[in-house]
């Protein structure tokens, strides 16, 4: 981290954020903060620099530094250390971060808060509020710090709740997603007509209807209010659009309601003077019933608009997502599926179109955030999986590349390991089989080199007589004439005489002329 010789609410400090993504405008920027998401893009688009009020800056703020200085000495006490207010940036200058307190060594910071009931009760349950967390995970990722003491305070010792808040590589990592969606979308923003605060205005009022009856009308200005009326419900807008055309509907349908309760009344008040005047009520009713009528259709108008732009927001949002998505997935070697966004749910109880907008908004932001999370994702196990080679282990590549980094990992070891031993063994039983061929292929000559030898040179008898000697009369015993040799015998030595396969030898014994042949062995013998 880099210290900034700035003091904080210095011009040379306010130039400095200017250039930098601060700590105040993260819980914001993920969509938490007091400041919507949406004037936070368009602030920071257009080079808008947030304003405040005059009560926040001379009263909250004011308050704020009052409530530090008091407190200053409490936390000094809680870290056992002295600390100093300081700016930082982050060593690769992107990141800002202002903080409350930093030790000399920079191994604490300090974020203070002034006192209320909701943040003390998060702090008594050991939590951060929301609204303050990003702040604090932005101050660590800047600082490098070893933690960060968060106290809420008025200032006094009784009043003082602290939490330590350690870094967070996860938190880290979500983070920097959401400043790098932000730039993403800051790069594609296109300026959108604000919507102010309205009210919401009704037509003019109409003139008091004034009656006086005695047996008959006698005092009535009942044409000029009914022309006058008439012409007011004529030019009710029943188009709505903005949210002004909305506040306009709802006010104008309450007056209509109006309308109609003094028509009541004065119909009461005449009937109060006569039995019955029959064309004084007809009007009176004529009009009531426009009214009526015109109160109707704008309570329609209303809640059909509003749900129609429900739909255009929802739509936009969905659409918005998609288009994201399908950018992403054109450079990943697998596609991701779009992230889970109920939008419709994320509007629910929001009445003004602005806010409807900013919640879409905010969702949009974040499902985009949870997206480039999952490619990133699929990068990583990707170049696992292909530096791991045999992609015909990882037909399912395209679903374990979105699981966790180590569990893919751990899959990979498993499937290559078993797929060697697999492999090992293979080639050990091809050696054994090729190891017995050949034995075979041995032992089979060897028993035809001796058959061969056997009918080749059979063994001849030995002489009984030799030089010198009267030959003796020895009776010997005649050996047993050979039984026949089979037929794989006879196929043998053919083939081995003609170095042919048996085969071949075989289709000669086939296709040789028996009768022929039997007739000159007849022929022969008998010669």
């Amino acid at each position: 981290m880099k210290i900034l010789n700035v003091k904080q609410g210095d011009q040379a400090w306010h130039e400095a954020r200017a250039k930098y993504r601060t700590a105040s405008a993260a819980p914001a920027m993920m969509g938490v903060g007091k400041m919507s998401r949406s004037a936070l893009l368009k602030a920071c688009a257009e080079g808008i620099e947030v304003e405040h009020s005059q009560y926040t800056e001379e009263v909250v703020f004011a308050r704020g530094h009052e409530v530090e200085a008091l407190a200053r000495p409490i936390a000094e006490k809680l870290v056992g250390d002295d600390l100093f207010p300081a700016t930082g940036v982050c060593d690769d200058d992107y990141l800002l971060a202002s903080f409350d307190g930093l030790t000399m060594d920079d191994r604490i910071i300090w974020e203070c808060k002034q006192f209320n009931q909701t943040k003390a009760g998060s702090v008594s349950n050991g939590l951060c509020p929301e609204e303050d967390y990003w702040q604090v995970v932005h101050q660590l990722k800047v600082s490098g710090a070893e933690k960060c003491l968060y106290t809420v305070t008025d200032g006094t010792d009784e009043n003082t709740l602290a939490l330590e808040i350690y870094p967070n590589e996860d938190d880290f990592k979500a983070l920097m997603a959401g400043w790098h969606q932000f730039e993403q979308d800051i790069a594609e923003y296109q300026p959108r007509e604000d919507a102010p605060e309205v009210a919401g205005r009704a037509p003019d009022k109409l003139p008091t209807l004034h009656i006086e009856v005695k047996g008959a009308v006698t005092a009535s200005n009942l044409d000029a209010f009914k022309e006058n009326a008439l012409a007011v419900f004529k030019g009710i807008n029943t188009d709505l659009n903005t949210d002004a055309d909305f506040a306009n509907a709802e006010k104008t349908a309450k007056w209509c309601k109006d309308v109609e309760g003094k028509l009541d009344s004065a119909k009461e008040h005449a009937l109060a003077q006569t039995a019955s005047i029959d064309e004084l009520f007809r009007a009176i009713d004529s009009i009531k019933e426009e009214a009526r009528a015109k109160r109707l259709d704008l309570e329609r108008s209303v809640k059909a608009r509003k749900e129609s732009i429900r739909r255009e927001i929802v739509s936009d949002a969905r659409e918005s997502l998609a288009a994201h998505v399908s950018k992403v997935n054109a450079s990943l070697p697998y596609p991701i599926p779009a992230p889970p966004a109920d939008f419709a749910a994320a509007i629910k109880g929001k009445r003004t179109v602005s806010s409807l907008r900013d919640a879409a908004d905010d969702l949009l932001a974040q499902s985009k955030i949870a997206a480039n999370d999952l490619a990133d994702r699929v990068r990583v196990n990707a170049k696992i999986i292909t530096d791991a080679g045999h992609p015909q282990l990882f037909a399912d590549a395209g679903q374990l590349c979105m699981k966790d980094q180590d569990h893919v990992e751990s899959v990979v070891k498993v499937r290559i390991a078993e797929h060697e031993q697999a492999e090992q063994r293979r080639v050990e039983a091809d050696r054994e089989r090729i190891r017995r061929e050949e034995q075979a292929r041995v032992d089979r000559e060897a028993n035809e080199r001796q058959k061969h030898e056997h009918y080749v040179n059979p063994p001849k008898a030995r002489p009984e007589e030799s030089k010198g000697h009267t030959p003796q009369t020895v009776s010997v015993k005649q050996p047993a004439k050979p039984d026949r040799p089979s037929d794989i015998d006879i196929l043998s030595v053919l083939a081995d005489h003609y170095r042919v396969n048996e085969s071949k030898a075989h289709e000669w014994i086939i296709a040789m002329d028996h009768k022929a042949l039997e007739k000159w062995i007849r022929d022969e013998f008998a010669a």
